[in-house]
């Protein structure tokens, strides 16, 4: 077997394509096993680039991947570029229409919190853990960034419903930007300083610089709307301009002043955001897998750059001193002081405990310890804290997402901000049998939204009064918009088959493979060798060859849905004897639980269950119970329209 020290001490070319070829195999494997495992990516990716970097030189004697050695002075430029396109992302997400509203207490957060939470944890990086003055304050600029990355899952495990909910979602989604540019204008007024310039004129500069940067990143985003609603530009050109316009903003800004390329590409972000651009939701998917690749890439870097020496060096009292701080006072005032009269105790106190750190706060900690450990050795000042941040990042990760995971679920129920109704369904695809569908599910109470990237298609569903939901599920812009506390059952009903299956492989992860459904594939066999395979589907809805066709055809001859209560006296069999003809779609069990129905999924009745059937228009040929329930309640024994 190759020594893969051997293959690393190579020629340089032979080296930096192995680096490559690692870097992408541990990020995106780790990426992998994080979805495989549902686990936050974050930590996999960390751990995937310590095993190949300190973990490896403390067993064999040198790292198996050496970023600084093997890029050399490209490494600095790479992991910057890598952080544009992140904080491009950032602001490609954030609309000013969504901070409008996100509510009161998310706007106070963000414009008097997030200054606050910086003051505070500069303190604590200082006096804490340790740091110079110059190192804490950059350090802290970033800390302020909750990830919404990492605040989804969190909220999906945990039920949280409601103002904290949506309160977490909007935090992270606004500070993402935010805290990088508070990093940014700090950096600047060190970086400034360290040669010895004078301070007010530096800092004079680096405000008409930033300026600069933002005008910048609006011409570039009005230019590329403007260029893509004159039709000026190809459709198969779109994603790779984006992606080339993103460097070259990044790149002139650059040229401006030093790091003001990060205020640019985000200010180009958010342009393109609020610019309502047809295009746009069709090009997040590219810009979502150059993202994706990009940050795994970033992860791998930074933890296999790190020493055993310095690993060694942050774990120590003054580390665990600095967490503390972080969580138990840092958090917790600037949340309380910020919100005070627009939380309840019970939130506040939730909001307060809640912050796990992300992808954004490790990238752009690493990018600016490096940047001052450069400083150190070119100006006249020593940062003495510099490569301690990168490890205490990391830190704040491990931890956050560690104790926020594990602690989110038990405290919301505890304090009573967990959804307590049962959740529901997700329909995806909008069309008259699914919206009709949607209504009978929501006349037996069951939580029901219904899914479609086609404002028009939704519209029968709007009238209806029906949740909706307007875009792409598949969409990482879906991650962040749809609640996904609300439903524990996912149904895909529209007329593509193989979205269908991408939507039940996407969700099954989450909600679990048996609570995943689609319609049969085809009229005949339940097989079709054009269509996607069995084993990448969702379970079969009603019955093999029921399909979506034969289900519109049947709609139109009049079939319709009805729901039916079961008794002693009026039981499963007789039901089934009244409807020769029909489908059987879902039963709500006694108790309450959904179950869709299909092959080996067959209705149980019971006193108590509700059937939903979709079946010509009849009446039953046994007479019903004399029974009168509730006009709410379906009628015992007698179909009734949904």
């Amino acid at each position: 077997m190759p020594d893969m020290n051997l293959i690393l001490a190579g020629t340089g070319s032979d080296s930096l394509i192995f680096a490559c070829a690692l870097i992408g195999a541990l990020g995106l494997g780790a990426q992998w096993l994080a979805w495989r495992l549902q686990a936050p990516a974050i930590v996999l990716m960390a751990l995937a680039g310590l095993a190949a970097g300190p973990v490896w030189s403390l067993i064999f004697g040198d790292p198996l991947l050496n970023p600084s050695s093997t890029f050399g002075d490209l490494l600095r430029p790479i992991v910057s570029l890598c952080v544009a396109v992140i904080l491009f992302e950032g602001g490609l997400i954030l609309k000013f229409e969504n901070l409008r509203d996100a509510g009161a207490a998310v706007r106070r957060v963000v414009f008097f919190g997030g200054p606050l939470a910086w003051l505070l944890g500069s303190l604590a990086a200082r006096y804490a853990a340790g740091l110079d003055w110059a190192s804490a304050i950059v350090f802290a600029g970033v800390m302020v960034v909750t990830g919404p990355t990492v605040i989804m899952p969190l909220m999906r495990q945990s039920k949280l419903s409601g103002r904290p909910a949506q309160f977490l979602k909007w935090e992270g989604i606004v500070n993402d930007p935010i805290g990088a540019l508070f990093a940014v204008a700090a950096y600047e007024v060190i970086r400034v300083a360290s040669h010895g310039d004078s301070i007010v004129g530096a800092g004079v500069w680096i405000l008409a610089a930033a300026g600069i940067g933002v005008a910048l990143g609006i011409i570039f985003g009005l230019g590329i709307s403007r260029a893509f609603r004159a039709g000026w530009t190809p459709e198969y050109l779109k994603a790779p301009l984006i992606f080339a316009s993103i460097i070259l903003c990044y790149a002139l800004a650059e040229q401006v002043e030093k790091e003001i390329g990060l205020v640019a590409v985000t200010a180009y972000g958010m342009t393109l955001a609020n610019s309502k651009l047809a295009d746009l939701s069709e090009l997040r998917k590219f810009k979502e897998d150059i993202a994706v690749l990009l940050v795994s890439g970033v992860f791998v870097i930074l933890t296999a750059d790190l020493t055993p020496s310095i690993i060694s060096s942050a774990l120590n009292i003054n580390t665990l001193l600095f967490l503390l701080v972080m969580l138990f006072v840092v958090r917790p005032l600037s949340v309380w002081i910020a919100t005070a009269g627009t939380l309840n105790r019970k939130e506040a106190l939730l909001l307060g405990w809640i912050a796990p750190r992300g992808i954004v706060a490790v990238a752009v900690s690493g990018l600016f310890g490096s940047l001052l450990v450069d400083l150190s050795r070119e100006g006249r000042f020593y940062f003495s804290g510099a490569d301690q941040i990168v490890p205490l990042a990391f830190a704040m990760v491990f931890t956050t997402v560690v104790l926020h995971g594990f602690t989110i679920g038990p405290l919301a129920r505890k304090l009573g901000l967990a959804r307590s109704e049962k959740p529901g369904v997700l329909l995806v695809g909008a069309n008259s049998w699914s919206v009709e569908f949607a209504k009978a599910l929501k006349s037996v109470k069951i939580d029901v939204i219904v899914a479609d990237s086609n404002y028009r298609r939704l519209r029968p569903a709007r009238e209806a009064g029906l949740d909706t939901f307007l875009g792409e599920v598949l969409s990482e812009d879906a991650e962040i918009r749809l609640d996904h506390s609300r439903f524990a059952t996912v149904v895909a009903l529209s007329t593509n088959d193989s979205h269908n299956a991408l939507v039940c492989s996407q969700f099954a992860p989450e909600v679990g493979r048996h609570r995943v459904y689609q319609l049969s594939l085809s009229e005949g066999d339940e097989t079709d060798d054009k269509s996607v395979g069995s084993s990448a589907r969702g379970r079969t809805l009603i019955k093999r060859g029921r399909t979506y066709d034969g289900l519109i055809r049947d709609q139109y001859r009049g079939w319709n849905f009805s729901r039916t209560r079961l008794t002693e006296k009026y039981t499963l069999e007789q039901y089934l004897a009244d409807r020769p003809k029909g489908d059987l779609v879902a039963e709500i069990r006694p108790d309450g639980t959904l179950v869709l129905l299909g092959p080996s999924r067959e209705a149980r009745g019971g006193d108590g269950a509700t059937i939903i059937s979709f079946a010509p228009d009849q009446q039953p040929q046994t007479s019903a119970p004399a029974e009168e329930p509730s006009s709410s309640d379906p009628k015992v024994g007698e179909p009734q329209k949904a």
